[in-house]
């Protein structure tokens, strides 16, 4: 993931301030890829965080996006798809977590896209298929309050929370 000839200049002391700040830039944004993807705006946060000069964030920024080393729309794609799989988020609960991730909308929209309403119903009865075993044995009210409750934490709205309890309930 890390061009050649970054990987082979050593990297600067970043707590150094006769260091130049372009390349103290450059590290500390490989150091921030090296652990996880990251969005522009969480690398941006994080450079000025670091103090690190707005016109030279915006110059390695641009820069790293030029060599495809931020890229927030397959993050956007990557995102969806995982978190939809591992955890079963709701389209709404997906497009927060991107915008907080600070993902420009047009790419929320196209990563949602591939969303469908089959694959949000699935996602749903996993989840109140899973918690109905713990719920066994409960008052039908309270079944019904705590699987629509697992349900909205995880950003289903009350169609299809009040459809998929009843599936699963019936």
């Amino acid at each position: 993931m890390v061009g050649s000839s970054w990987a082979e200049t050593p990297p600067e002391d970043v707590d150094n301030p006769s260091a130049d700040p372009e390349q103290v830039a450059r590290t500390i944004l490989l150091r921030r890829l090296e652990a996880a993807p990251r969005t522009r705006a969480q690398l941006a946060t994080t450079l000025r965080e670091r103090l690190v000069p707005d016109d030279v964030a915006h110059r390695v920024l641009d820069r790293f996006e030029e060599v495809g080393l931020i890229n927030d729309r397959l993050f956007a794609e990557m995102w969806v798809e995982s978190r939809q799989r591992t955890r079963n988020l709701s389209s709404r609960a997906l497009r927060n977590e991107l915008r907080l991730k600070g993902i420009p909308d047009e790419f929320i929209v196209e990563a949602l896209a591939g969303v469908s309403h089959e694959d949000e119903l699935a996602g749903a009865r996993r989840i109140a298929a899973q918690k109905a075993r713990s719920v066994a044995g409960l008052p039908r009210v309270t079944q019904v309050r705590r699987l629509s409750g697992a349900l909205a934490r995880k950003g289903y709205g009350a169609g299809i929370a009040s459809q998929v309890v009843r599936e699963v309930l019936d």
